[in-house]
């Protein structure tokens, strides 16, 4: 544990790569989007109908909502919701939705400090690494978290951690207090995936980067925890009881220079709001759609006798006949028919109206799955493999190994800004849009890390 805390207090902006200060500025500008056009979302508006009941000490802002503030723990919650509201935000391998649960905390934080000790740019873009770093390194620790989860989500856990020692960070906590805060935050983590594919999912983002900011905050007051929390002490579980496989390393201390995890292992970012396995399937069923219509000169779903789906086991994102947008963007079926139909999928295609068209549903009827055993439900080795076979007997196969957006393929800056462009219009107009791009893009030079806050 205390390697952790020594690393949070002692790591410098200087630690910071050209590679990772591209890749986060990345993450920021991605999650802002996400979470600007999230704002725009039924599950968000019940959350801040909530908080405003609670708004006391409303210096913090929210996302889409000019003029509005809540306090600061309440505002980092709402923001995280919107981030994950459509399942649009990056993730990261192994699998968590790493930005969401750290950005909110730390835009919160950075307007509840006082004038004087305002973090700079600098300062705010290394206490955004920080958090990243911690949950890539604890997750790290164990081989179960490689995988896709089925116990727990897994921002509810490592991204509380990871927005508390974020949080810490930016607070200028010493040592103690961070070794205190990230055990704090131990105790305010988890969440179970029965909640996948509801209302309730986005709450985990939102507990996550709120509960990390007062885990932080706490420990700034005196609170105290266990200092054993990350060590694997036989009979008394710590961090351990989240996974059992669980090998903690201690977190060297950074000397002359320290190479984050975000520099060897990119995120990836999605081009349409749903699950990131939905992404192998879709370019598949896109792919196979192409050759039906090179085939038989147009793309008829009466020609299709049955669509096979060869995708990994993974109980929470096998839906075959959806009925809400949020099981729409944790089932394969739903959206391998969708790009069958339309091509491609898009922020629309979760309404009612979509999900419960007639041919949709035609095409849904016709879906059958298979689980080869080399389909790992693992986000770095899965694969997604859509097969019609046609009335007349002929099947057509389309393959995705590597979607555009995997960080085996990213996004460019033209593609990652045409996200973020569509994403921020929903609620901002443009010059605030393309006033957005140019803070992040050069965060390190901001004087004072709150006007970022402001802008959203």
């Amino acid at each position: 544990m205390l390697s952790f805390a020594s690393f949070i207090h002692g790591v410098q902006p200087e630690h910071l790569s050209e590679v990772v200060r591209h890749r986060s500025k990345r993450m920021i500008l991605d999650s802002i989007g996400v979470g600007l056009v999230g704002s725009t979302t039924r599950v968000f508006n019940i959350a801040l109908r909530y908080c405003q009941l609670y708004a006391s000490n409303a210096v913090s802002s929210v996302y889409g909502r000019k003029g509005l503030k809540l306090s600061p723990t309440l505002a980092a919650f709402t923001n995280g919701i919107a981030t994950h509201s459509m399942d649009f935000d990056d993730t990261w391998h192994p699998a968590t939705h790493p930005s969401g649960a750290v950005l909110p905390a730390l835009l919160a934080a950075s307007q509840m400090l006082p004038p004087s000790s305002k973090p700079n740019g600098l300062d705010f873009l290394l206490a955004f690494n920080v958090g990243i770093e911690v949950q890539g390194r604890l997750m790290r620790f164990s081989t179960e978290a490689h995988n896709i989860p089925n116990r727990f989500h897994p921002p509810s856990v490592v991204g509380t951690m990871g927005s508390a020692a974020a949080t810490a960070k930016l607070l200028s906590l010493n040592v103690t207090q961070c070794a205190h805060a990230l055990a704090i935050a131990a105790s305010l983590a988890g969440a179970p995936m029965a909640n996948a594919a509801t209302q309730a999912k986005p709450l985990h983002i939102g507990n996550a980067t709120r509960l990390g900011l007062e885990a932080a905050l706490l420990a700034a007051r005196g609170m105290e925890a266990s200092p054993l929390i990350l060590d694997d002490i036989p009979g008394c579980s710590g961090f351990s009881a989240f996974y059992g496989d669980y090998r903690p390393k201690p977190l060297p201390l950074p000397a002359s220079s320290h190479k984050f995890l975000l520099e060897k292992q990119d995120v990836a970012f999605k081009r349409f709001p749903a699950h990131l396995g939905m992404h192998w399937i879709v370019d598949a069923a896109a792919s196979v759609r192409n050759l039906l219509i090179n085939y038989s000169g147009s793309f008829s779903p009466s020609l299709i006798r049955a669509i096979l789906l060869r995708i990994p086991v993974s109980k929470y994102i096998n839906r075959p006949f959806p009925e809400s947008e949020h099981q729409a963007r944790h089932s394969f079926q739903f959206n391998a028919c969708t790009a069958l139909l339309d091509g491609e999928v898009y922020l629309n295609s979760f309404t009612d109206g979509c999900i419960h068209r007639q041919e949709l549903m035609e095409l849904l009827a016709k879906v059958l799955v298979e689980h080869p055993e080399d389909n790992i439900a693992n986000f770095d080795k899965m694969y997604g493999e859509v097969a019609l076979v046609l009335e007349n007997g002929d099947v057509l196969t389309g393959r995705c190994d590597t979607f555009y957006g995997h960080w085996r393929k990213p996004l460019s800056r033209e593609s990652l800004l045409k996200k973020f462009q569509s994403n921020a219009s929903h609620v901002l107009p443009e010059d605030k849009v393309n006033s957005i791009i140019t803070t992040v893009e050069n965060l390190e030079n901001l004087s004072d890390s709150s006007q970022l806050a402001s802008s959203l």
